[in-house]
């Protein structure tokens, strides 16, 4: 990746788009694995008109009324529900992609309405899952689109069935880890994503197609940790959000309709409290990548799974136990109803012990919510819930 674009500062432009004639297809520009054209409208059977309430969308003429049939047929998975995701699910099902799947292990806390739009203090003060309260919100706003909520932990056990079938990953993430799981997989299913970051009141956004633009290895190397500014430690904005969310949709949109000449091909860099705009130009893939040069995918290599992990730094732990399996969430309510108050529901259980809270998932993964060390959380885990 190069920096010579790094102090570049954008100007307004005006386009005219009245002799462009729709979305420009490339089916040449496939990726390795020769999958189909995203969302390519089907021969067989009448193709109906979009939707009204399309109308505006469709007047835009590099996407019209062939680019809002092929978004009708499109797949998106988003990964992480919370500040970057609900903005990226909100204008994507908006938009009208056909199929939304949004992936996030978390709850709902009064700390995240400050900027994660989708959720509302009733879902906070329930503890709902941010992935079923999203999509329960999104539903209301257009009915058309299949929206489907997946609450879990995105690990090298389920990234390749979560995200395998998707025309589009969108990165919602706050963590390179995940990102790195979000590449393997779309290198090797030749898949592209969009990645995003934002902290403070700065940000960055790139579209990442495998094949045509370096991945994440090539631009990063393979031990990135992201540094070490966190929303926790120097906060962040919303406005810086919306922007690279926006940023990552146009992407997107810009794919998914067929539209690949606009693609930016850059990294793109924002700075929205200190007015600068900038970006850095792509290079071409590193043919000695190990993940796209190489496809060696350690990402996805199987391991032993981390028990605990903090989150967020919010007094927070994850605990999950070293092989997923289903729990009797109503059993282990009732076991748990004479140690403290339970609230459930049909993906959740929590339950208040006073000094500390447990919010316990149907895969068996939980979050203990008021303990600072590990070892007590698994000790914790252990007695209430059973390794």
């Amino acid at each position: 990746m190069n920096d010579d674009a790094n102090s570049q500062h954008h100007e307004s432009t005006t386009h005219d788009y009245s002799n462009d004639h729709g979305p420009k297809c490339h089916p040449q520009q496939q990726t390795p694995n020769s999958r189909q054209t995203p969302g390519a409208i089907q021969p067989s059977g009448a193709i109906q008109a979009p939707h009204a309430r399309y109308a505006r969308q469709t007047l835009f003429r590099p996407i019209g009324r062939d680019g809002q049939l092929r978004l009708g047929q499109s797949r998106v998975a988003i990964v992480g529900i919370g500040a970057l995701g609900t903005v990226l699910a909100t204008q994507l099902v908006r938009a009208g992609v056909g199929f939304v799947r949004l992936i996030d292990r978390d709850i709902v806390e009064v700390t995240n309405l400050q900027r994660q739009s989708l959720f509302d203090e009733i879902d906070a003060q329930s503890g709902v899952a941010k992935a079923e309260a999203a999509a329960a919100t999104l539903r209301q706003a257009n009915g058309e689109v299949t929206i489907e909520a997946q609450v879990t932990d995105l690990t090298w056990r389920n990234a390749e069935e979560l995200l395998s079938d998707a025309d589009v990953i969108l990165d919602g993430t706050d963590n390179f880890e995940v990102r790195y799981l979000i590449n393997d997989v779309a290198v090797k299913h030749g898949i592209a994503w969009a990645y995003g970051g934002a902290v403070s009141s700065y940000g960055s956004a790139a579209f990442i197609r495998p094949g045509h633009t370096p991945c994440l290895v090539c631009l990063f190397g393979e031990g990135a940790n992201g540094g070490h500014d966190t929303c926790d430690t120097v906060g962040v904005i919303a406005p810086v959000v919306s922007v690279v969310a926006s940023i990552q949709v146009a992407e997107t949109l810009k794919y998914l309709t067929g539209n690949l000449d606009a693609l930016s091909n850059v990294m793109i860099l924002v700075d929205l409290w200190r007015n600068d705009f900038s970006q850095m130009a792509f290079g071409s893939p590193n043919a000695s990548c190990p993940c796209c040069g190489e496809h060696t995918f350690h990402a996805l290599e199987s391991r032993t799974d981390g028990l605990t992990v903090s989150l967020c730094g919010r007094q927070t732990i994850q605990v999950r136990p070293a092989v997923s399996n289903s729990v009797n969430l109503s059993q282990v309510a009732a076991n748990l109803a004479k140690h403290g108050s339970v609230r459930q529901n049909a993906s959740l259980l929590r339950c208040d012990f006073g000094q500390f809270q447990i919010t316990l998932f149907a895969d068996g993964r939980a979050l203990l919510h008021g303990i600072e060390d590990p070892h007590e959380a698994r000790a914790i885990y252990a007695r209430y819930i059973g390794m």
